[in-house]
Order: C-alpha cells, then sequence, then structure tokens
C-alpha cells in the first residue's frame, strides 16, 4: 500500500509505479503545504491540519474541547461500531473513473449541521460557477481566475484564451520532446545533451513543480531535476556544487510572473555568477515562464535564451501546477503531463455538482469547516499543514496527537496498490511490507478516533497521473469552496505582500545604515559609532531594534567591523566599515 504526502500547498513524497504509462506517481498538498521527504512507493503519508480556532468570548474562557465543539456544530462522537460502519458507508465518495474515494466518516458532523451548512455551500457552488465563467476575483489586480481552464480549454472565456492554452500545451510538449530527443542541446556539454534542470523559483513556482517531481518522476528521469526555492545562500551553494561539472548540461528554468520576484531574482543572479565562472553562457541554457513584456520575459528574449513560455495573468502562483509553471519541468522527467490534464478535468466534472454529498471537493470543504469549528469570520479561523509519511509518524509526533493539545484534525491519503503486478512479496506467510503500512494507517486512524481526534481519508488505487492531476484538482476546489464558507478570497494574498513590502523597508534601511556606516568610516581618522548615533544619523531612532540586527548580521558575515563591546552587550557597541567606499561617498 503506498501512500501520498502532506496535503494543501508544499514538497512531495511518494514514488513512481511502472504501469504501462512510462513513468509516474505522487505526493501532496494543499494550499499551505506541507512536504515529506521521498519514501519509496510503499510509504502512507499522514498529513495533519493544524488549527487557528475561532473561539468566541463567551467560549474562551474554558478549556474543554469537547464543550467547544458541542457549543459549534458538534455533539459527543459516534463511537458505536455499527453505527459507525453504517455512518462508512452512507457518506462514502467514490470516484469509479478515477478509482478514488473520500471517506469523512471520522468528522463528527451531523445531519442538523449538514442541512443548517446546505444554503452556504449553494452560495459557494454559485460562486465557482461564476468564477469559472470568468468573473473577477482578484479585485486588487482586476484578475479573472482561470485555472479551470487551463485542463479544458473549451470552457475559455473567449477563443483568444483558448487559442493561448492549446499553444502553450504544444509548445511545451514539442520543446520537451526535442530536449530528451537531443534536438535542442547545450553548446558546450561532453554528453551533448541535458542530463539536469535547475529549477529557479519560489512558492506556487515551485511547490508545485517539486510535489509532482516527487510523485510522478522515473526512478531514472531522462533529466533530473533540482530546485532553487530561496534566497538562502547556502542552499543555493549546495544545489551548484552538487551539479558541479554537469552544470554544462543543465537546462535551468527561470519561473516567475512579473519576472521581480526578489527570491526568484536573486536564484537567478547566483545561477548566473556560477556559470560564467564556469566559462559558461547562460543564455543557451536559460528557459524563461513568466508573463509576457515582463522584466524576465524581455531579458530572456533580448539576450537569446533557449525558450520563453508564458505565464497567464489569470493563473495565480498557488493553482499554476497545470500551467507551463508546472507542465515544463514534469514532461521534461518523461512524466505525461496529458494525462494529469485529464485527471484534473475529470475532477473538476465532479466538483461542479451542487449536491454536496456527491462533490468531493465540497464534503472536504465541509469537514475542515466543521472540525475547525468555523465561525466564518475571516479573521477567526484558518488551516496550518503539516505532514509526514506512513508509519513515521508513529515514532514521530503520533503521541502528541492523541494525546496533547486537540487543535487539529488528520487527511491520511492511502495508496491501495502496494507495488506493480507481480512486485510484491511476503516478509512472513500473508503478510507483505504494504500490509505492515496499511496496518500503521488503520491502527493510526482508530487509536486517534478513540481519544475524539477526528480524521478524513483520501484513498487512490495507484498512483498516476491521472490520479495526481485528480488530487490537485480536488484540492484547488476544495480551497475555493472553503474560502468561501469562511468569507475569504482564496485568490488574493494581501497578508504575502504585506509581508514583502515589510522585507523591502528592512533592505531600504540597511542600505541607509550602510551609507551612514560609510560616511563615519572615511573620515581621518575613522569614526566608529554607537547604535544610536547610527540610528540618529538615519533619522530613524525608532527603529534601532532593526539597525541593531542589521549591523549583527553584517558583522557576522564580516561587511561591518565591531570597534568595541559585542553583539551579546548592544550597549556596549562601536561598529563602522572595513573600508571607505569614495564612489558611495559622493554618488
Amino acid at each position: 500500500m503506498a501512500s501520498l504526502s502532506g496535503l494543501c500547498s508544499s514538497s512531495p513524497s511518494l514514488k513512481p509505479k511502472h504501469n504501462g504509462i512510462s513513468k509516474l506517481t505522487p505526493s501532496l498538498r494543499e494550499d499551505s503545504l506541507a512536504f515529506s521527504t521521498r519514501s519509496n512507493s510503499n510509504s502512507k503519508v499522514v498529513a495533519t491540519h493544524s488549527v487557528a480556532r475561532g473561539i468566541s468570548a463567551d467560549l474562551s474562557k474554558t478549556n474543554n474541547v469537547s464543550v467547544l465543539k458541542k457549543a459549534s456544530q458538534g455533539g459527543e462522537l459516534e463511537k458505536d461500531p455499527k453505527t459507525l460502519w453504517r455512518r462508512y458507508v452512507d457518506w462514502l465518495y467514490q470516484h469509479k473513473e478515477l478509482g478514488l474515494y473520500l471517506d469523512v466518516s471520522r468528522i463528527g458532523f451531523s445531519d442538523q449541521f449538514v442541512s443548517e451548512m446546505e444554503p452556504r455551500f449553494q452560495v459557494a457552488f454559485k460562486s465557482m460557477e461564476e468564477l469559472e465563467k470568468g468573473a473577477i476575483a482578484n479585485p486588487d489586480e482586476g484578475r479573472m481566475v482561470g485555472h479551470y481552464w487551463l485542463r479544458n480549454a473549451k470552457l475559455g472565456p473567449n477563443s483568444f484564451l483558448r487559442l493561448q492554452i492549446e499553444n502553450t500545451l504544444d509548445a511545451v510538449c514539442k520543446f520537451a520532446d526535442d530536449v530528451i530527443s537531443g534536438k535542442i542541446k547545450p553548446p558546450s556539454s561532453p554528453e551533448r545533451r541535458f542530463t539536469q534542470i535547475l529549477s529557479v523559483g519560489i512558492g506556487g513556482s515551485a511547490l508545485g513543480p517539486q510535489f509532482v517531481a516527487e510523485a510522478l518522476a522515473p526512478d531514472n528521469p531522462p533529466l533530473k531535476i533540482r530546485f532553487i526555492d530561496n534566497t538562502d545562500p547556502a542552499g543555493i551553494d549546495h544545489q551548484i556544487a552538487q551539479l558541479g561539472s554537469e552544470l554544462a548540461s543543465t537546462l535551468v528554468i527561470v519561473i516567475s510572473k512579473s519576472g521581480g520576484t526578489p527570491e526568484t531574482r536573486n536564484g537567478l543572479l547566483e545561477v548566473q555568477k556560477a556559470f560564467r565562472e564556469a566559462g559558461l553562457d547562460f543564455a543557451k541554457q536559460g528557459v524563461a515562464i513568466t508573463q509576457e513584456n515582463s522584466l524576465l520575459d524581455n531579458t530572456a528574449r533580448i539576450e537569446g535564451w533557449v525558450a520563453r513560455f508564458p505565464m497567464f495573468d489569470w493563473v495565480g502562483g498557488r493553482t499554476s501546477e497545470m500551467s507551463a509553471v508546472g507542465l515544463l519541468p514534469a514532461a521534461l522527467q518523461g512524466i505525461d503531463i496529458r494525462e494529469m490534464l485529464v485527471g484534473a478535468s475529470m475532477m473538476d466534472e465532479a466538483t461542479r455538482s451542487t449536491v454536496l454529498r456527491n462533490n468531493p471537493a465540497a464534503l472536504l470543504a465541509l469537514c475542515w469547516y466543521r472540525a475547525t469549528d468555523g465561525i466564518g469570520s475571516k479573521v477567526n479561523q484558518g488551516i496550518t499543514v503539516y505532514g509526514n509519511k506512513g508509519s513515521t509518524d508513529q515514532h514521530a509526533y503520533i503521541q502528541q496527537l492523541r494525546e496533547g493539545v486537540h487543535n487539529f484534525f488528520v487527511t491520511f491519503i492511502e495508496v491501495l496498490r502496494d507495488r506493480p503486478p507481480g512486485h510484491d512479496w511476503e516478509l512472513e506467510p500473508g503478510v507483505t511490507c504494504g500490509d505492515y503500512l496499511f496496518g500503521m494507517l488503520q491502527g493510526t486512524r482508530s487509536a486517534l478516533y478513540a481519544n475524539d481526534r477526528e480524521s478524513i481519508t483520501v484513498s487512490v488505487q495507484e498512483v498516476t497521473p491521472r490520479s495526481v492531476g485528480a488530487l490537485i484538482a480536488l484540492y484547488e476546489r476544495a480551497v475555493g469552496i472553503y474560502a468561501s464558507l469562511i468569507n475569504i478570497n482564496a485568490y488574493h494574498q494581501p497578508g504575502v505582500e504585506a509581508g514583502k513590502k515589510a522585507a523591502g523597508e528592512v533592505l531600504a534601511l540597511q542600505k541607509r545604515v550602510l551609507a551612514v556606516l560609510n560616511e563615519a568610516s572615511c573620515k581621518d581618522p575613522v569614526e566608529p559609532l554607537t547604535l544610536e548615533q547610527v540610528a540618529d544619523r538615519c533619522h530613524a531612532p525608532e527603529d534601532i531594534e532593526m539597525i541593531y540586527k542589521i549591523i549583527e548580521h553584517m558583522a557576522a558575515n564580516d561587511r561591518a567591523l565591531i570597534a568595541e563591546g559585542s553583539c551579546g552587550s548592544p550597549h556596549s557597541l562601536k561598529v563602522f566599515l572595513g573600508e571607505c567606499n569614495l564612489d558611495e561617498l559622493y554618488a
């Protein structure tokens, strides 16, 4: 029995199944993502959704979780085995063509709760329908949200968009075929073909491709993939060092809608530096996936990069796996991307149902809302996701989940087939390795439920591009429906933008600190400055703590020198730069 990795937005776990489609397998994530490391195909993943619960003032005084649940949509969880079996059968969802099952019987919603939620679900269904028709979903940017069109171009609101989708898919497939066949090759590699992919992107431009690579790439793909998904210098250096001489046969895919995302830009600059130091021409090995006429697109066009593929303004990063963002890296690894699209399209059709019981995404959203004591206020509810694989959890945090603070629910992702036909064997009479994993999943589910810990189980028959595409589509739709229930916009991210703005302000302050220290360092004699003096000369006395942190970081990297005191005693510090930069002084 195999299994997928954590859900909701992040990295993967899972190995491919060699069952005729060439090379396949998955691992999961949802809106917030948690990734576990790759395991072999008989692994089961427990994705645990920890919850920021909304608690009204009159309830917040009690620590009794069962009281809280009862006060919202609950009641005691059913424990009678016969009644539970009937509940399991009554609420089991099956998609026969996809081989997918959804078990929500271990979430304690009542029939009354479902009835009370019905009007809100009808509103959510209507919102999803309008979304697919091209309604503006991101008001700040005036953008539609059209990731559903990517797997069925006929749904696009106009002929121009439909043609864009079809042409991009054809271009991705042709480019991947040409690279794998050696028709497109690097100029300086002894192998005379590309052997590695280095994907540079962050957030939705990295999480989806990482997940699919871990889930579906064959053991020996035509091109192996690595990711630079952060601005961490040590991580960047590690990835480049691991490539070694194969840098000459590495296809670098740079993914950024605007082309100005700082982390992606930094990764690109670091990789370009490595190419220069190795005497390689980056443009001959670079591919851009970005919005037309963005800074990145224009750079790639002017410099003559190998290829450019579009990111559409109506596809958000978190739902971009079925665009060139996810399809190009997958195709280059030999993954059947058209089958992924078929699976996603089939699930889209299933999740358009306005009958709650027949809509797996709606069932997930119902469970999330119920298990998180849904209050429906934008500031009072949310889901954080983390996870691990299979029985690993038995030796990690299951004890915490069963006996610790009850502020979560669990999602099990189960793959029913353990190994390809003919490859299984018995460790002992009647018991295979996959049987142990199956036992761990069922035992963990039962042990948690016995202590009132709720869970959802998503099962797929086997891991294929089609089932992975379906799972991605299932969670995309579930997030949209759940967002409607709790009155938030799933396709807008003001919090992310606020964080980016704050980071920019820190860097702007750092430039002012550098200017002040440089001016003092150019004096004769050099004038070491206290933190208070730096803050005063930056005209930012209210930012003295941040100035301290900036100087601490600079000193640790030999970009500032401590003349007196130590960082452990901030008031004792006097600092200056190691040298005077006259160009900066008179700039």
